[in-house]
Order: structure tokens, then sequence, then C-alpha cells
């Protein structure tokens, strides 16, 4: 009986596999032997076996690029760092000059599209101007709360035992200070009060405000600390605090920069709050919260003196905060996979 044929995937027909006959048994087995040329391996063979794996800082930059939420708050944070730099470029009225009390509480005139403050002064060269003010507030004071709570988180949770248990106590010292709280309390010492300034007020948010960048960056140094490469690093003879820099904190510097990115605006509404207050930035400074607190008095009066230096606020910190939420999906591996 002649073997049947089959189609080939090239054209024309090929003859069915050989049989092989297995005995183990009373009843033979046949199996079945493909030729090797029937079987390709192209789908394989086309496989990019070479190409290098992207870092997570990259697989991060490729996720950003298509979120809507990155793009609408980085292009807003742009724009307030670009205000604050070239604040000339929006508004050419002096801030505190020209301020005549018959404006006091006007609406909109030529010049002018806000209208005027209590004070006759133009509202949208104070909400241009103050923007320089309270983004510096809010940039330095997470500069140094990164740097101060990231040296300390890392120091503890690197080398942990006593080290480890002298740095977290003092921590939990500061931590169990309300930083708003704090601040007022501080802000009251002769020292500060009468040298109130842009830098007097970043030193006391990041006296208050490290322990939790501390706690973020222990956190995620321990988790690090016993990686393989961390171990391999330390078996090729690099020291302790050369594995801490080089390979430790590079690692894990992914949670600091999410939570760092919400707390600038976490530090610019604590400067407009001390601002309101009356004890954070001297009347003489342009600043949102100096703005919202001239307006209080009018408000039933003239609201709108009150919402703008208002708005500029609420976007600012709402857009820190949405980019922030950003970074955390991007950076979180486990958030990509779900």
């Amino acid at each position: 009986m002649p073997e049947p044929t089959f189609p080939s995937a090239t054209g024309g027909t090929v003859e069915a596999p050989a049989r092989v006959r297995t005995k183990t048994s009373a009843y033979p087995i046949e199996h079945f032997v493909a030729d090797p040329d029937e079987t390709p391996v192209r789908a394989t063979d086309s496989a990019v076996s070479d190409a290098a794996p992207r870092s997570l800082w990259g697989e991060a930059w490729r996720s950003l690029r298509k979120q809507p939420l990155f793009i609408i708050s980085a292009l807003l944070i742009l724009a307030v760092i670009f205000v604050a730099l070239f604040p000339g470029l929006f508004t050419s009225e002096p801030p505190n000059e020209n301020c005549l009390l018959e404006n006091s509480d006007g609406g909109p005139a030529p010049g002018h599209p806000l209208g005027f403050t209590v004070q006759g002064c133009d509202i949208l060269s104070r909400v241009v101007h103050g923007t320089q003010s309270s983004l510096t507030v809010g940039l330095f004071a997470t500069l140094g709360v990164v740097l101060i709570g990231g040296l300390i988180g890392a120091l503890a949770g690197f080398f942990g035992g006593w080290v480890d248990a002298i740095l977290a106590r003092v921590g939990d010292i500061f931590f169990a200070l309300p930083l708003i709280l704090g601040a007022i309390v501080v802000v009251q010492l002769p020292v500060f009060q009468q040298n109130r300034n842009v830098w007097t007020l970043v030193v006391i948010l990041v006296a208050f405000g490290w322990p939790q960048i501390a706690r973020i960056t222990r956190a995620a140094v321990i988790e690090v600390r016993n990686a393989d490469f961390v171990t391999a690093a330390r078996s090729l003879g690099v020291s302790p605090l050369g594995a801490l820099v080089k390979h430790v904190i590079p690692n894990a510097l992914a949670p600091v920069i999410v939570i760092a990115t919400i707390s600038l605006g976490t530090f610019i509404v604590a400067e407009s709050t001390l601002s309101f207050l009356g004890i954070g930035l001297p009347p003489d400074v342009m600043s949102w919260g100096n703005d919202i607190f001239s307006a209080k008095p009018s408000l039933r009066s003239n609201p709108m003196a009150i919402f703008w230096p208002g708005l500029a606020l609420s976007i600012t910190v709402l857009s820190f905060i949405m980019l922030g939420d950003a970074l955390r999906d991007a950076l979180d591996p486990k958030a990509r996979k779900r």
C-alpha cells in the first residue's frame, strides 16, 4: 500500500512521516517522526537575543510619555517655573508701587485685567511676582529635606544595629511634631522673628519635614542592601560606604523621588499657611499666602482678590501632586504589571 502524501508549506507534496514501530508490549506502538525540513524555526531565529534590556528609568520614561496625567502636570509645572523666572514677560506693573487707595477693591480695568487689592495694588502683578517666593520656598525646602532625610535614612537602613536604633529614635521625636505646629512655635523665637525671610522659612520647614523622607529612604535601602549585586560588589572588595553610594542609593531612589515631588507641593502649602497666619514671610515679600491674608477683610466685597492667588496656589500644588502620582505608577514595577 503506498504511503499517503501531504501538501508542503513551500508548494508541492511531501511524503508522510516515516513510521517507527516500537514494541514494548504485546501491542506495537507507532511513532511518526517528522522530517526536519518540514519544521521551520524561522520565528525562533527572528527573535533578537542581543538587545540590551531597559533599565528601571528607561521603562519609567517609556511609561510616562504615554500618560496624559504626566504630560498635563509637567506642562503646568513648566509654566509655573517660567512665570517665576520671567515675571516681567507677564506684567510690567510693579507689585508694591502705584498702589492708589482710589482703586481699592476695584474691578478689571485697562492694563489691570484681574482688578485691584484692598490697598489698590494690581492683583495680576502680585500673583505673578508671588510665584517666585512660593516656589523658592517649596523647592529649596524639598532639596534640604531630601539631602538630610535621605542621608539619615540611608545610613540607618544600610548599617542597622545601634546606628539604626539611634537615628530612628531621633526621627521619631521629630516625626511626632506636626509640621505646621512646630513651625509656628519655632518662628516665634527672637532669632527667627527678627529675620523672617525665604531662607529662614526654608530652614524651619526642613527641620520638621525630614523624618518622612528618612523613613521612606530607610525602608528602600533595607530592601536593596541584601540584593545579589550588592553582595557581589562587597565580595569584590568594595567598601561598605562605596557599596552604599554606588549601588544601594541609586537603586533606592525611586520612592524617594515620588515622595519628594509630592512634598514640594506640601511645603508650598505650608509657606502659604504660615504667611496667611501672619507669621510666615514678611508683608513686603510677594507670596500667595500674603496675598490671601491681605484679601481676607474684603472677602465679601471683592472675592476675586482672594480667588486669583488661591487659584494659582491650587493649580501649582495640584500639578506637583499629579506629577507624584504619575511617577509612582511609572516607577513601581508592580503597578506597571497590573
